[in-house]
């Protein structure tokens, strides 16, 4: 079978993979599931995959296939394999877990002492085939294209799980800030306007992705490049101040938005990551705001996002690729050059 690998880290990215013929992966245990893939999203995560950023958190070892969006069809399944048959569409939590461990059985996927992350710790899905589990596979709704919805297994539910949480907090009439409308902020403001009845400003640099960020619900746009992003919320607050920011940005400029944005008590999401934290302790003490992570989801969360995407009240804006355009995929999103996310096709 085709397969895109990483031979060693570069932060040249035109050429950063290579298609090759590799072995299609072979059932070895009673549950596995072998995936014929669909579609598999591409992520910023793996530009910082071939730079190198995971390959201490992840122990990685090249050569390895990237690719950890992935939906497709039912190919094999091991003999202890329920949930699942062959011919069936599903789409695939990115984690490969034990359902033995403690986080397991708290339903905290993404914490599994055993976890296997295909794509960032071995095989992924850019390929013609996926060994995944039964754990980690969901069946899709009837008339769900897995090519289409791809990106959501794991754009998708990081950018609901964020929602998740922030709408916990989020009263009828408040106010959230959605920080960054490209591939995963555009599925984000639009969970946060199904799940919320929160005032919403998108703040962005491009204002197509401001015109995006309208046409999915945002009910303000505040353009950073242009404007004073303290001074536009302050006015439609009414000096009330957000009590939510999701930051799907995550650099320097936009993890400082907390102290200037929050009311007392408010929470900054971060979603997208590469930037620093430098607020002074009193910051925080002076704002009683909280900072707090995200990563990836859950499989019960992939699950109920689904029934939103089912249910049409959360479309990808995407773009199919070949397998072969993979390194022209990889190079275009360095340079910003991709609007919602791409889906690679093999």
């Amino acid at each position: 079978m085709r397969a895109a690998r990483l031979h060693e880290y570069t932060d040249e990215m035109g050429d950063a993979l290579s298609i090759e013929d590799v072995d299609r992966p072979e059932v070895t245990d009673d549950n596995h599931v072998i995936v014929e893939v669909e579609g598999a999203g591409w992520c910023q995560t793996d530009n910082h995959v071939i730079e190198g950023m995971w390959e201490e958190q992840m122990n990685q070892s090249l050569p390895m296939t990237l690719g950890h969006e992935n939906a497709g069809t039912v190919a094999e399944v091991g003999s202890d394999v329920t949930l699942v048959s062959e011919g069936d569409a599903v789409v695939c939590h990115p984690a490969r877990t034990c359902g033995l461990c403690r986080a397991c059985r708290l339903g905290q996927d993404m914490h599994c002492e055993n976890l296997v992350f295909p794509g960032l710790s071995t095989d992924g899905g850019f390929a013609d085939y996926l060994l995944t589990s039964e754990r980690a596979v969901i069946l899709l709704p009837d008339g769900v294209d897995p090519a289409e919805i791809a990106p959501h297994a794991d754009a998708g539910i990081t950018a609901y799980h964020a929602v998740k949480k922030a709408v916990r907090e989020l009263n009828p009439g408040e106010h959230a800030v959605v920080v960054g409308v490209g591939g995963l902020g555009h599925i984000g403001l639009q969970a946060l306007r199904t799940m919320s009845a929160a005032k919403i400003t998108a703040v962005e640099v491009k204002d197509e992705a401001l015109d995006l960020a309208t046409d999915v619900g945002a009910d303000h746009t505040v353009n950073s490049r242009d404007e004073d992003v303290a001074e536009e919320v302050d006015a439609i607050t009414d000096g009330a101040g957000v009590h939510q920011i999701l930051d799907f940005v995550g650099n320097d400029e936009t993890l400082a938005y907390a102290p200037a944005l929050l009311a007392g008590g408010g929470e900054h999401h971060v979603v997208g990551y590469g930037g620093h934290i430098h607020e002074p302790a009193q910051a925080l003490v002076n704002g009683d705001f909280d900072y707090r992570g995200t990563l990836v989801g859950n499989y019960t969360e992939l699950e109920e996002l689904m029934a939103l995407v089912a249910r049409g009240d959360v479309e990808l804006r995407t773009t199919r690729y070949d397998l072969s355009d993979i390194n022209d995929v990889a190079e275009k999103l360095e340079h910003g050059e991709i609007e919602g996310r791409a889906v690679i096709t093999p």
